[in-house]
């Protein structure tokens, strides 16, 4: 069978049982990537085995990662820490900065946890914030999920730009220091959209169906100092990337030797999963301090943590084994043919088109089957087939990473989690919230894409390869 068809057959597999037949996405991401295997060359007696192969070695590659994020963001939220960083935040910019505060507390606390965890933990203070300053609610909450949803996307340890950048070969400080580069003029142009667009709806704050009256924030002398509650935030970040700028400055040719000790030291102390281990430790040192719970509730704790980044580190391991499955069924090469101009003309031209096919056939999932996520995985393992074959495309591939990311956001409506959660936590109905949210991420994608570009013709090698 053609490469092109068995990428085709592949995707339609994936989105037909994720969303027609509701099959978890593991069970679908591993199901289709043996019926890949089972269509691309190879001896018949490793066609399933490889499979298997290739799902340990994206284990091992990001599940020590995911797992100590899920920890960190546990720990953060029933410590305090991250309400701490949240009115941090508001002090700084002042209450009447409100919605600027809660978007970049969006922005900084989706780095290490997950969106929607992000959300339930910032919804009370925007309710709180609109019953004290009576701004407008639905510019609050916009301006909030829009931070949060930018580096959810963009910036590792979250498990989609963690995948892309292992499956591209993307160093993992470039991604973040990229990510966040990028993330940070596209938050600021989306603020001002929000700002513009949020007086046309007359949307009120209205009660929670079902919940419980809204319960006081906790006093600021309950809660864990600033410095020590955004560690866990800070470290993996300084400590990852960190690494990269020493390890640049150790591979230069006049690098002296002490410099290059220095570097052979970054590379362990910045190693990803001892950065996020440390910062691991250190969430439960403060949630430990703060709380005082007995053995068996952090035992408790950890647990809980663990199991809800098993899941996901199980879909990330499938993907990265379909990923596999595509280059053994030479996807790049064919999807390469396709793209390439029929003049002679490469370089920048060719990459451009890569890029865009990211971002495109990133929002095509996503819009199919809902999970930024499983968007995100699925693209990078179809454009890693690609970029492996491909010599020079004009630019770094952390931009193609990018625009993938972007395009994983795009088309956030019904069957995403994250548009239920701001539907019901936010109060909105169905109807309001495609109305909103989705115009507004959706928005944000293709800012952000357009972000994107223009630091492709600014600065297309931030560092070599």
């Amino acid at each position: 069978m053609h490469p092109l068809w068995i990428l085709v057959l592949g995707i339609v597999i994936v989105i037909g049982m994720i969303l027609f037949l509701r099959v978890n996405a593991f069970i679908a991401m591993i199901t289709t990537a043996m019926i890949v295997s089972l269509l691309a060359p190879g001896e018949w007696s490793q066609k399933i085995s490889r499979v298997a192969t290739e799902f340990g070695s994206t284990a091992g590659k990001i599940g020590v990662v995911i797992a100590m994020a899920a920890i960190i963001g546990d720990c953060m939220t029933r410590s305090g820490a991250a309400d701490r960083v949240v009115r941090a935040f508001m002090r700084m910019l002042g209450i009447k900065r409100g919605p600027v505060a809660l978007m970049s507390s969006g922005f900084v606390l989706s780095i290490p946890v997950f969106f929607d965890t992000v959300f339930y933990l910032l919804i009370p203070l925007a309710r709180s914030m609109h019953r004290q300053t009576k701004q407008r609610y639905l510019f609050i909450i916009l301006a909030m999920g829009a931070g949060a949803s930018i580096t959810h996307s963009l910036v590792p340890p979250t498990p989609g730009p963690l995948f892309i950048a292992e499956k591209m070969g993307i160093d993992m400080g470039l991604m973040i220091l990229m990510g966040l580069a990028i993330s940070i003029p596209t938050a600021i142009i989306m603020y001002y959209f929000v700002k513009l667009y949020s007086p046309r709806f007359d949307i009120p704050m209205r009660p929670l169906e079902g919940s419980a009256p809204e319960p006081e924030p906790l006093a600021d002398s309950q809660l864990p100092g600033l410095f020590i509650s955004a560690l866990p935030i800070l470290l993996p970040v300084f400590l990852i990337s960190g690494q990269t700028i020493v390890a640049g400055l150790g591979a230069k040719a006049d690098a002296t030797e002490g410099m290059k000790t220095l570097a052979s030291i970054a590379a362990l102390v910045g190693e990803k999963n001892l950065a996020m281990l440390v910062s691991a430790a250190v969430a439960i040192g403060v949630y430990w301090k703060q709380r005082r719970p007995s053995l068996d509730q952090m035992s408790s704790m950890v647990e809980t943590s663990l199991m809800s980044a098993g899941i996901i580190i199980l879909i990330t391991s499938a993907g990265g084994a379909f990923g596999a499955m595509l280059q053994a069924a030479n996807v790049g090469p064919a999807v390469q043919q396709l793209f390439s101009g029929s003049n002679s003309q490469t370089g920048t031209i060719n990459g451009m088109s890569i890029l865009l096919m990211g971002f495109l056939v990133a929002f095509l999932l996503k819009f199919a089957q809902g999970s930024s996520t499983v968007s995100m995985m699925t693209t990078a393992a179809m454009l890693a087939a690609l970029l492996k074959d491909t010599g020079s495309i004009g630019f770094h591939p952390v931009y193609v990473a990018m625009a993938v990311g972007f395009g994983a956001q795009c088309g956030n409506w019904m069957n995403d989690s994250g548009f239920w959660v701001f539907a019901k936590m936010g109060g909105l109905t169905a109807t309001e919230t495609l109305k909103t949210w989705t115009v507004t991420v959706s928005l944000l994608a293709v800012v952000g894409l357009l972000v994107t570009i223009a630091f492709v013709c600014l600065l297309p090698w931030p560092v070599r390869m």
